[in-house]
């Protein structure tokens, strides 16, 4: 791929990415969303969240992780208490981090 090439699709990618994030702050500024719409938007992070987690708990060449579905365990429990996105991020990463150390 040439330079020019690059350049042209980096640029479409842009625009594309722009708009996408753009043009719907711009067309709703200054409107209230139904409560429906609220209510469905809140669920966006939470399963963006359960996505990668869950595509890091099957792995099909290697089957089913025990330290992985323990530290998904401790996860849950630190969700349910704090609701924190940040803490049960690193709850996950330091708790898989020690039960890899476990024979």
């Amino acid at each position: 791929m040439s330079h020019q090439d690059f350049l042209i699709f980096y640029l479409s990618v842009l625009v594309v990415i722009l708009a996408c994030r753009c043009v719907p702050l711009l067309a709703l500024n200054g409107r209230e969303l139904s409560p429906r719409v609220s209510d469905a938007l809140a669920h966006i992070p939470p399963a963006a969240f359960a996505a990668l987690v869950v595509n890091d708990l099957f792995d099909p060449a290697a089957g089913l992780s025990w330290r992985a579905l323990l530290a998904a365990a401790l996860v849950v429990a630190v969700a349910r208490r704090t609701g924190s996105l940040i803490w049960c991020a690193l709850t996950g990463m330091v708790a898989y981090a020690l039960l890899t150390l476990v024979p």
